[in-house]
């Protein structure tokens, strides 16, 4: 291999290093994850276990349970979050449309910015979901918006 070659290849590997780095986190075995309450008087029983970054400032992925039977009331987020079902059947609503409902092994991209919601947990089983976003996590309680057409 000539020397410019060389050094262009062994380059692009050193300059990349800090990606990788960031893509490859430590494991974090089930039985190893620190389960917290995430607001224990706002949103009783869900708990929350957070394996890598910083919940409050992001970027950061963590894991989230639902009480079976829990609903959160139209709130938005501040930054997109992904979303994978662990377990149970996660149920979310955009304002002003029909409910959907996702069980093990869905995925979602929930935006950012002014995407109103609610979520809720089927009462038949506590629901388990990873989801990480690039900034931190917010929950911004929404009033209603006037109804379709009645404007």
């Amino acid at each position: 291999m000539k020397g410019s070659a060389f050094l262009a290849v062994a380059m692009s590997c050193i300059l990349s290093m800090p990606l990788i780095a960031q893509v490859a986190a430590a494991p974090v075995p089930a039985s190893e994850m620190v389960w917290v309450d995430l607001d224990p008087s706002g949103a009783p029983g869900v708990k929350i276990a957070t394996v890598r970054g910083d919940l409050k400032e992001g970027p950061f992925g963590a894991f989230l349970k639902l009480p079976a039977g829990f609903a959160a009331p139209l709130h938005k987020h501040t930054h997109e979050m992904r979303l994978a079902i662990v377990s149970g059947t996660y149920i979310q609503a955009q304002e002003g449309k029909p409910e959907f409902r996702l069980g093990p092994g869905s995925y979602l991209v929930q935006p950012g910015g002014d995407y109103r919601h609610t979520t809720a947990c089927d009462k038949a089983s506590d629901c388990v979901f990873y989801f990480e976003s690039d900034g931190g996590f917010d929950f911004h309680v929404v009033e209603p918006g006037p109804a379709p057409g009645s404007e």
